[in-house]
């Protein structure tokens, strides 16, 4: 990202709080808070008062931590969010909120028309010359653009020290004038036919959008984060006080009618001397209207400055007058688009643009800053320190307001947002911020659960077996039925980790091997959509690779439970491993499963096969129960089970119970015609028996235990050549099926 050229500013904090003070003592206080009272009552005014600063005050926060993060240039809000949230999110808020700073110079424009009116009707009355608020408010914009190109920041700043001595005294004035008429005293009390809440909240919501007028003048702050904090909040805390003050004088001075009458100034008629409240609206629009005229220019100039939209019209953008850098360019984009909106001249259509567009905006800064909070990112280190759960409730009020106040603006509004933002990360294809956000805030939760499960599991000794289960394997890019079988395992029901091994001894060599090695790893599997941990292990031997590899939690918080091995026929290194580790497995309480890889791999994935006999008695749940799992994956959607069970004679009704009612009470999808229960006869072998029914298999899963592999070693594996793949599975404990 370009970095905005610094211009040496030399204001302060008092800049900061004059241009947030005037904006938020502005228009609407003038003009529509009489309204708010007379359609919504006192109640109703305090209420919008109190659920605008809800949206307000997080801002507030989170724009004055950010401010505190970095180096603050030119460019106000979009600079800070864009440095340290980066370029794509910043780009994003900025441009929407440029938009919003400079249709409010159109806004305060036309507020300043209607506070004109006295005058256009005394020169109507002298003159005859009649000058409707349009015009009027094309006349001021045009006496403001010229100003502004010509005189640039500085003026704007000197004049708000008069606006803002003239705003105290007609605020004054009307605190301690007289009232016009009584109110009831009923704090709920309306017109007939008054305007929905969320109608009246649209209106007044600009009202509280000053918060972020102190922003803009970043590049033009000689300490801006010292400035900006404080200018901002002590503006947002007094004006809360004069809002409220205003709200019960206009309640107490004049009834819901007289209120309701907004073709007139009401505080007028309260006030003193009458002709302050005019010159004080007057100055209000005017100041306000000159913040956001310096304010969106410099936005725009800083969203150039950073080459946002990818083409010419950047460097335009971003170019400044010297010696001050004064955005010429960028203010007459800024006044162009002000007198598009004067020239729609609706002060309240104005309005519910204004509103939407800073609600997006503010919802956005709080949604960044509540993540930025839940991420811990070490090089997020602000000196202002807000509070996560202020951001979170900024960005829930945000979202849900916009919908309550206009539901398809509402839509618009995030469907530009979205826009924009997608628009950028195109343009800007090296910008990962918000990837690097997400993985942040992935990570606290990861972090979080590991915690909680791991203490949970030391508490819950009965909560129903899943399989956490890893398989390390030198073969990965030979063969990959142990890889298939363990995204299998691990698609719905568990948590996989397949880790590669490197034999030898960790060093720089051996290191960048493991970094290149996984690598690969991450692009074999990028398309089959697996949920399995990759990872790879250097070790000097099999035996030490299993030692370390069992010792470690899983990726889920919880320890492994269960370990596959896999080997072929004519490569039987996989099985040796396993023999030869057997009793350590056991030792750490380990399941053991042991697929055997042959030509025939898994094909079609149609049919399972589970043999169980008599002796086992602990491994014949967890076949089933893998058989189950294995068939969850999409790859077996069209897959069934069918169960073999050898019983000795004399024993098939009660075997078959058995067997009905743990598939009935387990709920598992196999049906009892595929449930076929056969007698052990003398002189017909085990091995035969499967051949016979499961050469054809896709899969076949078979039991062990240690007395096998005592007598037999590896060459109990060996059986059933005409089988296809089978798995070998050894239950260290019964499971059970519920």
């Amino acid at each position: 990202m370009s970095e905005n050229s610094s211009s040496g500013g030399k204001l302060g904090t008092t800049a900061v709080f004059m241009t947030a003070i005037s904006t938020i003592l502005g228009a609407i206080l003038f003009l529509r808070f009489g309204y708010a009272v007379a359609h919504v009552g006192l109640f109703g005014t305090l209420a919008i008062i109190v659920i605008g600063h809800m949206v307000t005050i997080p801002t507030a926060l989170a724009m004055a931590e950010v401010a505190t993060n970095k180096k603050v240039e030119g460019g106000g809000a979009y600079y800070m969010i864009s440095r340290s949230f980066g370029l794509d999110v910043g780009a994003s808020i900025g441009i929407a909120l440029f938009l919003s700073q400079a249709v409010s110079v159109a806004f305060y424009v036309i507020a300043f028309a209607i506070s004109f009116n006295p005058v256009a009707d005394i020169i109507y009355q002298q003159y005859g010359i009649y000058l409707n608020e349009r015009v009027i408010g094309l006349i001021f914009m045009v006496l403001l653009s010229l100003l502004m190109l010509t005189k640039g920041a500085n003026i704007g700043v000197k004049a708000l020290y008069l606006v803002v001595a003239v705003l105290v005294a007609s605020i004054g004035m009307f605190l301690f004038g007289s009232p016009t008429s009584y109110s009831s005293g009923d704090v709920f009390e309306t017109i007939p036919n008054s305007d929905p809440f969320f109608y009246v909240f649209t209106i007044i919501f600009p009202a509280f959008t000053g918060i972020a007028a102190g922003l803009g003048l970043s590049g033009d702050l000689k300490d801006p984060q010292k400035a900006i904090p404080k200018g901002t909040i002590w503006a947002t805390v007094i004006g809360i006080v004069v809002y409220i003050a205003v709200s019960f004088k206009l309640f107490l001075s004049a009834s819901p009618t007289d209120l309701a009458n907004i073709d007139e100034l009401v505080m007028e008629k309260i006030a003193i001397w009458p002709p302050i409240i005019p010159i004080g609206l007057g100055c209000a629009a005017v100041s306000s209207a000159l913040g956001s005229v310096m304010i969106a220019p410099r936005t725009l100039q800083a969203l150039g400055a950073d080459k946002i939209f990818n083409s010419s019209v950047d460097k335009w953008f971003a170019k400044g007058k010297p010696p001050t850098n004064e955005p010429v360019n960028s203010s007459i984009i800024t006044c162009a688009i002000g007198f598009f909106f004067i020239a729609i001249g609706d002060i309240d259509f104005v309005a519910q643009i204004i509103s939407m567009f800073f609600m997006v905006t503010y919802g956005a800064i709080c949604s960044i800053s509540f993540l930025e909070h839940f991420s811990s990112d070490p090089s997020y280190r602000p000196t202002f320190r807000s509070k996560w759960y202020f951001s979170l409730l900024g960005a829930l009020l945000c979202f849900y307001l916009m919908f309550k106040m206009n539901t398809l603006y509402a839509f618009l509004s995030m469907a530009i947002m979205i826009g924009i933002y997608l628009w950028v990360k195109n343009a800007h294809a090296e910008s990962k911020s918000i990837i690097n956000l997400g993985k942040g805030v992935i990570f606290q939760i990861t972090r979080e659960l590991q915690v909680f499960l791991q203490k949970r599991d030391r508490q819950d000794t009965k909560e129903s077996w899943r399989p956490f289960i890893i398989s390390i394997s030198p073969n990965t890019f030979n063969r990959r039925s142990g890889l298939d079988m363990i995204r299998w395992m691990s698609h719905s029901y568990g948590f996989g980790t397949y880790i590669h091994f490197i034999e030898g001894f960790l060093s720089d060599k051996t290191y960048k091997e493991s970094q290149e090695v996984k690598e690969r790893l991450v692009q074999l599997v990028e398309k089959t959509k697996s949920k399995v941990v990759l990872d790879t292990i250097i070790s000097p031997s099999y035996t030490s690779a299993i030692a370390q590899s069992i010792q470690l939690s899983g990726v889920s918080g919880k320890g492994n439970n269960l370990i596959l091995f896999e080997f072929t026929p004519s490569d039987r290194q996989g099985l040796e491993d396993m023999v030869s580790n057997f009793e350590m497995l056991q030792a750490t309480q380990f399941d053991v499963c042991v697929l055997r890889s042959t030509l025939k791999g898994f094909g079609y994935q149609r049919e399972i096969h589970v043999w169980i006999s008599p002796e086992d008695y602990l491994n014949s749940n967890l076949m089933i129960l893998l058989a189950y799992i294995i068939l969850g994956h999409p790859d077996w959607r069209k897959g069934v089970i069918k169960i073999f069970s050898l019983y000795e004679e004399g024993k098939m009704e009660e075997e078959k119970e058995s067997l009905i009612q743990l598939v009935s009470s387990g709920r598992l999808p196999i049906s009892t015609k595929n449930i076929e229960l056969i007698p052990i006869k003398s002189g017909v072998s085990y091995g035969d028996t499967i051949a016979k029914r499961s050469t054809d298999a896709d899969l076949t899963i078979i039991g062990f235990n240690s007395i096998h592999l005592k007598d037999e070693g590896a060459s109990y594996f060996d059986k059933y050549p005409e089988v296809g793949n089978m798995l070998f599975v050894n239950a260290y404990r019964q499971k059970a099926i519920e």
